[in-house]
């Protein structure tokens, strides 16, 4: 089994949304740590992005801001991407294609996290 654990801080970008059109951009930070006992190497990833419409986008590709990182045991790899949602609320999930170094290919589940202007849950 593998151990990789994942975590997410997420933040809104005022300075670059547009409320009046619709246009709300959000940066998210994810964590990548392999807590297991072998070097692992993230290949591709795959997102769902869903808005407060229902409305729901699908991303994939390879690597993670241009990076295919190889993380041995007890290392971390972070890195900010982004996402721009026409409504104020929103969540994304997915998951990251990984090889061991077997060469076996397994995946990890990025957990649902939200994407929130700040105070427009009570």
């Amino acid at each position: 089994m593998n151990n990789i654990d994942i975590s997410v801080t997420t933040q809104y970008l005022a300075s670059q949304s547009v409320p009046a059109d619709n246009q709300y951009v959000f940066a998210y930070t994810i964590t990548i740590t392999n807590n297991g006992t072998e070097a692992v190497q993230l290949i591709d990833r795959a997102w769902q992005i869903t808005d407060a419409d229902r409305k729901v986008t699908r991303v994939a590709g390879e690597g993670v801001v241009g990076q295919q990182p190889r993380l041995e045991p007890g290392e971390s790899f972070s890195y900010t991407s982004g996402t721009v949602m026409a409504t104020p609320l929103g969540s994304m999930q997915g998951h990251y294609g990984m090889i061991d170094s077997k060469g076996e290919s397994f995946k990890v589940a990025i957990p649902s996290f939200r994407l929130a202007v700040p105070n427009i849950l009570h």
